[in-house]
Protein backbone atom coordinates (compact mmCIF):
# COMPACT_ATOMS: atom_id res chain seq x y z
CA UNK A 1 0.00 0.00 0.00
CA UNK A 2 1.29 3.44 -0.89
CA UNK A 3 2.19 5.72 1.99
CA UNK A 4 1.53 8.78 -0.17
CA UNK A 5 -1.54 10.88 0.77
CA UNK A 6 -4.61 10.20 -1.36
CA UNK A 7 -8.03 11.84 -1.74
CA UNK A 8 -11.37 10.68 -3.09
CA UNK A 9 -12.68 13.31 -5.52
CA UNK A 10 -15.90 12.74 -7.47
CA UNK A 11 -15.46 8.97 -7.29
CA UNK A 12 -11.80 9.03 -8.32
CA UNK A 13 -8.66 8.60 -6.22
CA UNK A 14 -5.98 11.30 -6.43
CA UNK A 15 -2.63 10.20 -4.99
CA UNK A 16 0.13 12.73 -4.37
CA UNK A 17 2.37 13.89 -5.82
CA UNK A 18 0.07 14.99 -8.63
CA UNK A 19 1.88 14.74 -11.95
CA UNK A 20 1.64 17.01 -14.97
CA UNK A 21 3.02 15.11 -17.95
CA UNK A 22 2.30 17.61 -20.73
CA UNK A 23 0.97 21.16 -20.83
CA UNK A 24 1.60 24.50 -22.51
CA UNK A 25 1.79 27.68 -20.47
CA UNK A 26 2.14 31.40 -21.00
CA UNK A 27 2.97 34.07 -18.43
CA UNK A 28 3.04 37.85 -18.53
CA UNK A 29 4.67 39.65 -15.59
CA UNK A 30 3.96 43.22 -14.47
CA UNK A 31 5.20 45.57 -11.77
CA UNK A 32 2.29 46.88 -9.70
CA UNK A 33 1.87 48.97 -6.51
CA UNK A 34 2.73 46.85 -3.48
CA UNK A 35 0.17 48.59 -1.27
CA UNK A 36 -2.71 47.72 -3.60
CA UNK A 37 -1.43 44.17 -4.08
CA UNK A 38 -1.18 43.58 -0.34
CA UNK A 39 -4.91 44.27 -0.01
CA UNK A 40 -5.52 41.14 -2.14
CA UNK A 41 -3.22 38.86 -0.13
CA UNK A 42 -4.08 37.24 3.24
CA UNK A 43 -2.55 38.82 6.34
CA UNK A 44 -0.43 35.69 6.82
CA UNK A 45 1.67 36.73 3.82
CA UNK A 46 3.42 39.89 2.69
CA UNK A 47 4.17 40.79 -0.90
CA UNK A 48 7.78 41.05 -1.97
CA UNK A 49 9.10 44.42 -3.09
CA UNK A 50 11.88 44.01 -5.67
CA UNK A 51 11.69 47.81 -6.04
CA UNK A 52 10.50 50.26 -3.37
CA UNK A 53 6.71 50.27 -3.25
CA UNK A 54 6.46 47.84 -6.17
CA UNK A 55 5.72 44.13 -6.40
CA UNK A 56 5.32 41.64 -9.22
CA UNK A 57 2.07 40.30 -10.64
CA UNK A 58 1.84 37.45 -13.13
CA UNK A 59 -1.06 36.57 -15.40
CA UNK A 60 -0.88 32.88 -16.30
CA UNK A 61 -2.60 30.73 -18.91
CA UNK A 62 -2.18 26.93 -19.00
CA UNK A 63 -3.48 24.30 -21.41
CA UNK A 64 -3.16 21.02 -19.50
CA UNK A 65 -3.21 18.09 -21.93
CA UNK A 66 -1.97 15.19 -19.78
CA UNK A 67 -2.39 15.67 -16.06
CA UNK A 68 -3.52 13.54 -13.11
CA UNK A 69 -6.35 16.06 -12.66
CA UNK A 70 -7.50 15.88 -16.29
CA UNK A 71 -7.37 17.78 -19.58
CA UNK A 72 -8.38 21.38 -18.89
CA UNK A 73 -7.55 25.07 -19.21
CA UNK A 74 -6.49 27.29 -16.32
CA UNK A 75 -5.84 30.97 -15.66
CA UNK A 76 -3.88 32.36 -12.71
CA UNK A 77 -3.55 35.81 -11.15
CA UNK A 78 -0.43 35.45 -9.04
CA UNK A 79 1.58 37.53 -6.55
CA UNK A 80 5.03 36.87 -5.12
CA UNK A 81 5.03 36.69 -1.33
CA UNK A 82 6.67 35.30 1.79
CA UNK A 83 5.19 34.41 5.18
CA UNK A 84 4.73 37.57 7.23
CA UNK A 85 7.97 38.25 9.08
CA UNK A 86 9.73 35.49 7.14
CA UNK A 87 13.02 35.57 5.25
CA UNK A 88 13.53 36.08 1.52
CA UNK A 89 14.58 32.42 1.33
CA UNK A 90 10.91 31.61 1.97
CA UNK A 91 9.76 33.54 -1.09
CA UNK A 92 7.01 31.89 -3.09
CA UNK A 93 3.75 32.56 -4.89
CA UNK A 94 0.22 33.29 -3.74
CA UNK A 95 -2.60 32.80 -6.23
CA UNK A 96 -5.39 35.38 -5.99
CA UNK A 97 -7.65 33.75 -8.59
CA UNK A 98 -7.27 30.36 -10.32
CA UNK A 99 -10.24 29.71 -12.61
CA UNK A 100 -10.40 26.41 -14.51
CA UNK A 101 -12.91 25.02 -17.00
CA UNK A 102 -13.50 21.55 -15.49
CA UNK A 103 -15.24 20.62 -12.22
CA UNK A 104 -12.97 17.72 -11.20
CA UNK A 105 -9.77 19.75 -11.08
CA UNK A 106 -11.70 22.56 -9.40
CA UNK A 107 -12.81 20.38 -6.49
CA UNK A 108 -9.43 18.64 -6.23
CA UNK A 109 -7.48 21.89 -6.20
CA UNK A 110 -9.69 23.45 -3.54
CA UNK A 111 -9.78 20.44 -1.23
CA UNK A 112 -6.17 19.23 -1.49
CA UNK A 113 -4.20 22.48 -1.65
CA UNK A 114 -6.60 25.32 -0.91
CA UNK A 115 -6.23 26.78 -4.41
CA UNK A 116 -8.87 29.45 -5.17
CA UNK A 117 -10.29 27.53 -8.13
CA UNK A 118 -13.68 28.11 -9.71
CA UNK A 119 -15.26 26.73 -12.89
CA UNK A 120 -15.35 29.42 -15.57
CA UNK A 121 -15.15 29.89 -19.34
CA UNK A 122 -11.55 29.79 -20.59
CA UNK A 123 -10.63 29.68 -24.27
CA UNK A 124 -6.98 29.36 -25.32
CA UNK A 125 -6.19 29.69 -29.02
CA UNK A 126 -2.77 29.51 -30.66
CA UNK A 127 -1.17 30.46 -33.94
CA UNK A 128 2.41 29.79 -34.99
CA UNK A 129 3.43 33.13 -33.46
CA UNK A 130 1.07 33.75 -30.53
CA UNK A 131 -1.26 32.38 -27.86
CA UNK A 132 -4.49 34.12 -26.80
CA UNK A 133 -6.52 33.44 -23.67
CA UNK A 134 -10.05 34.78 -23.12
CA UNK A 135 -11.42 34.49 -19.58
CA UNK A 136 -15.12 34.90 -18.80
CA UNK A 137 -16.26 34.60 -15.16
CA UNK A 138 -19.91 34.45 -14.16
CA UNK A 139 -20.85 35.32 -17.73
CA UNK A 140 -18.79 38.54 -17.79
CA UNK A 141 -15.56 39.22 -19.63
CA UNK A 142 -12.50 39.46 -17.36
CA UNK A 143 -9.67 39.75 -19.86
CA UNK A 144 -8.27 38.67 -23.17
CA UNK A 145 -4.50 38.23 -23.12
CA UNK A 146 -2.21 37.60 -26.10
CA UNK A 147 1.50 36.84 -25.86
CA UNK A 148 4.27 35.59 -28.15
CA UNK A 149 4.59 31.84 -28.68
CA UNK A 150 7.51 29.68 -29.77
CA UNK A 151 11.06 29.04 -28.69
CA UNK A 152 13.73 26.42 -28.18
CA UNK A 153 14.99 27.07 -24.66
CA UNK A 154 14.78 24.48 -21.89
CA UNK A 155 14.28 24.80 -18.14
CA UNK A 156 15.39 21.87 -15.97
CA UNK A 157 13.14 20.64 -13.18
CA UNK A 158 13.10 23.37 -10.54
CA UNK A 159 11.34 23.28 -7.17
CA UNK A 160 9.38 26.32 -6.01
CA UNK A 161 7.08 27.22 -3.12
CA UNK A 162 3.38 28.00 -3.29
CA UNK A 163 1.33 29.45 -0.43
CA UNK A 164 -2.42 29.10 0.12
CA UNK A 165 -5.12 29.21 2.75
CA UNK A 166 -6.55 25.72 3.28
CA UNK A 167 -9.69 25.83 5.45
CA UNK A 168 -8.48 29.24 6.61
CA UNK A 169 -5.05 27.94 7.68
CA UNK A 170 -1.86 29.21 5.96
CA UNK A 171 -0.29 26.32 4.06
CA UNK A 172 2.80 25.71 1.98
CA UNK A 173 3.17 23.34 -0.94
CA UNK A 174 6.31 22.59 -2.90
CA UNK A 175 6.00 22.00 -6.62
CA UNK A 176 8.51 21.07 -9.32
CA UNK A 177 8.34 22.43 -12.85
CA UNK A 178 10.37 21.86 -16.00
CA UNK A 179 9.80 22.85 -19.62
CA UNK A 180 11.05 22.66 -23.19
CA UNK A 181 10.25 24.81 -26.20
CA UNK A 182 10.52 27.96 -24.10
CA UNK A 183 11.04 31.60 -24.93
CA UNK A 184 11.18 34.75 -22.82
CA UNK A 185 10.47 38.12 -24.42
CA UNK A 186 11.41 41.31 -22.53
CA UNK A 187 8.91 44.13 -22.30
CA UNK A 188 5.60 44.17 -24.10
CA UNK A 189 6.62 42.97 -27.55
CA UNK A 190 3.71 40.90 -28.90
CA UNK A 191 1.65 41.31 -25.70
CA UNK A 192 -1.86 42.76 -25.64
CA UNK A 193 -4.24 42.85 -22.67
CA UNK A 194 -7.91 43.82 -22.95
CA UNK A 195 -9.84 44.11 -19.69
CA UNK A 196 -13.57 43.46 -19.47
CA UNK A 197 -16.32 44.50 -17.04
CA UNK A 198 -16.12 41.73 -14.43
CA UNK A 199 -15.15 42.81 -10.88
CA UNK A 200 -11.83 40.96 -11.25
CA UNK A 201 -11.08 43.17 -14.26
CA UNK A 202 -11.68 46.18 -12.01
CA UNK A 203 -9.19 44.73 -9.51
CA UNK A 204 -6.59 44.58 -12.28
CA UNK A 205 -7.37 48.17 -13.28
CA UNK A 206 -6.74 49.30 -9.69
CA UNK A 207 -3.32 47.66 -10.00
CA UNK A 208 -2.61 49.83 -13.05
CA UNK A 209 -3.30 47.34 -15.83
CA UNK A 210 -3.17 47.34 -18.76
CA UNK A 211 0.38 48.65 -18.87
CA UNK A 212 3.79 47.74 -20.27
CA UNK A 213 4.82 44.38 -18.81
CA UNK A 214 8.26 43.40 -17.58
CA UNK A 215 8.33 40.30 -19.77
CA UNK A 216 6.39 37.42 -21.22
CA UNK A 217 7.24 33.73 -21.24
CA UNK A 218 5.95 30.79 -23.27
CA UNK A 219 6.54 27.08 -22.58
CA UNK A 220 5.40 24.67 -25.28
CA UNK A 221 5.84 21.50 -23.19
CA UNK A 222 5.66 21.84 -19.42
CA UNK A 223 5.87 19.06 -16.84
CA UNK A 224 5.49 19.19 -13.08
CA UNK A 225 4.82 17.54 -9.73
CA UNK A 226 2.61 18.94 -6.96
CA UNK A 227 3.23 17.54 -3.48
CA UNK A 228 1.03 17.73 -0.39
CA UNK A 229 0.01 20.93 1.32
CA UNK A 230 1.43 21.41 4.84
CA UNK A 231 0.38 23.95 7.48
CA UNK A 232 2.92 26.68 8.30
Amino acid sequence: MSDQPSYEIQGRTVTLPCEVRDASSGTVMYMVPALEAQKLVPDAYEVLEPAPGQTQLSLLMVDYRDNDLGDYNEVGIIFFVKPRGGSDEQAGTYIYELPVNQSFTCEAGCRIWGFPKSVQEIDIDTTDESATCRLVMDGRHVFTLTLPRGGSDETPDTTSIGYTLLDGVPNRNDFTRGATGESTTPGGQGVTLELGDHPVAEVLRKLGLPKEPLLSNWSEHMTGLFGPSTPL
